[in-house]
């Protein structure tokens, strides 16, 4: 029944709409975990990436390129070559689906909301290494191999490694000229870009290298490209002081056959020098004017017509500057990343920190309780406890036992004002707090002493007027702390301040 163009429309425009509400439902759920988060935004990608394939679709039949939804129009209106008969139409259309019906008798109205309400549950498949623990933390393994053995890396520690990836105006500009550090750049932007958009799915990626874009143009135009500064621009006045190959970073010819043939072929065209032959003969060519200058070099050297460094060399030091833009680009979109996945880098820097601490079995065990302790924390809040009695939670998260509740009195919440708005839990706890030192410390705060007419006294202001009435019944202004100060020994027993000074220096006590 779908068959026609105006049916595939209709379908199609439905699939937005119910695609769209799926979305907003999906959204207005609250992940409980951050494993769930992560499903939930990946649920939400695929379904957008669904609706503009889905328009896309759209926007074709309505340009109608070839005529076909008008066509079809017309055929309803019941337009035809001799004329417009519109009850034929009709009858053609009235038998097409008896006709449809008649071969599909068991045929039944399937409700699409119930496929997509299915999709709400769905776990999309997200691939992520033992080490990223489903995006937690950065995997570099691989990058951190190939910096330690290039030559504009150093040799360190991995843990120091995650310190410097992202700094890389730190780097001589002359050693990113070479082809090892752009292979180096692009497998990392390339794992920055493949882990954001795991971690990250909703984000919108070309717009922000957009913006990046932009302001790098500007800032290369300036000349204020941080770790480059205007070394394009320096370039173009003199070419044959920057080749794509810088020789004082090679030793030998070996080393130098490494850079390639083509790189090889661009660096002695810049100079003037011959550039044919074998890769073994222009790596030669060139480790000559290492130590020789152009100048005093044989002119067999140099190709035809060249009459010195200068000549030819425009052509290859434009595509230098070019390839040098490129590297800076790519720098620059790295540091942004960065910037965006900053609480992901620490995280893995304390990672690293902690395993190196750690054995094998213990790394291991600690990587299969977080896994289980991931689930039972999305277990537990799936389960509403059933408390109708309101009973205290124990240290397990369940309500304590009843009858251990109608035993000590747990039910009852005692504050104390005297001890910063403490709550003590039970009677038998709000009695036993009075001889404590945070009680004891309360009342000295307040220049009163703690004695047993303060007993069940948990106000401030009461306990205040209370005291002024002692002072004003006893007539004394001013407290007696050899007769009303107490102590206590280590057996409980409660004196006042001259007769326990007087057991302690008898040795009773």
């Amino acid at each position: 029944m779908s068959s026609t163009l105006l049916e595939v429309t209709r379908a199609a425009h439905e699939d937005v709409e119910r695609l769209e509400r799926l979305i907003v439902k999906d959204l207005q759920n609250d992940p409980p975990t951050a494993k769930d988060r992560l499903y939930q935004s990946h649920r939400v990608r695929n379904n957008i990436d669904t609706i503009i394939a889905t328009t896309e679709k759209l926007v074709e039949i309505y340009e109608d390129k070839d005529n076909a939804r008008k066509d079809e129009i017309a055929a309803l209106g019941g337009q035809t070559a001799t004329g417009i008969n519109v009850f034929s139409a009709f009858y053609d259309r009235l038998k097409e689906i008896r006709e449809y019906h008649r071969k599909h008798p068991t045929a039944r109205v399937v409700d699409g909301n119930e496929e997509y309400e299915g999709l709400l549950n769905e776990e999309p498949v997200i691939e992520f290494s033992g080490e990223e623990a489903f995006g937690r933390y950065l995997d570099l393994h691989e990058l951190f191999n190939q910096y330690i053995n290039s030559k504009f890396g150093a040799k360190i520690e991995y843990s120091a490694y995650l310190d410097v990836f992202s700094l890389p105006h730190n780097i001589p500009w002359k050693l990113k000229s070479t082809r090892q550090y752009r292979e180096y750049m692009e497998n990392l932007l390339e794992y920055l870009i493949y882990f954001f958009q795991r971690t990250e799915p909703l984000q919108d990626l070309d717009r922000i290298f957009s913006k990046v874009e932009a302001e790098f143009e500007e800032q290369w135009a300036n000349g204020q490209v941080q770790g480059w500064g205007k070394q394009g621009q320096e370039n173009e006045d003199d070419p044959a002081l920057n080749t794509v190959i810088d020789l004082d970073y090679y030793s030998t010819v070996e080393d130098l056959i490494e850079v390639g043939p083509e790189k090889l072929k661009e660096a002695l065209a810049a100079l003037g020098l011959k550039t044919g032959g074998t890769v073994q003969q222009r790596a030669e060519r060139l480790f000559l004017t290492k130590h020789t200058p152009l100048e005093k070099l044989d002119k067999k050297h140099f190709a035809k017509g060249s009459h010195g460094p200068r000549q030819n060399g425009s052509t290859a030091v434009s595509q230098d500057i070019n390839s040098l833009k490129h590297v800076a680009l790519m720098e620059a979109k790295m540091k942004k990343l960065c910037d965006l996945l900053s609480k992901t880098i620490e995280q893995t820097k304390e990672n690293v920190v902690k395993k190196q601490a750690l054995t094998y079995e213990e790394m291991e065990q600690e990587r299969e309780e977080e896994e289980t302790q991931v689930d039972t924390e999305s277990d537990d809040e799936d389960q509403q406890i059933y408390n109708p009695l309101k009973l205290p939670m124990g240290w397990d998260g369940k309500p304590i036992p009843y009858w251990l509740y109608k035993l000590h009195g747990l039910g009852q919440e005692f504050k104390c004002e005297i001890c910063g708005n403490y709550s003590y839990w039970g009677r038998r706890a709000f009695e036993r707090h009075f001889k404590e030192w945070r009680h004891q410390h309360g009342m000295r705060c307040l220049g009163i002493p703690n004695t047993k007419n303060f007993n069940e006294i948990t106000n401030i202001q009461e306990a205040q007027e209370l005291w002024e009435k002692i002072r004003e019944r006893q007539g004394v202004n001013k407290w007696r702390p050899d007769l009303e100060e107490e102590y206590e020994d280590k057996e409980g027993n409660i004196y006042n301040k001259k007769t326990y000074t007087d057991l302690q220096r008898q040795g009773l006590i």
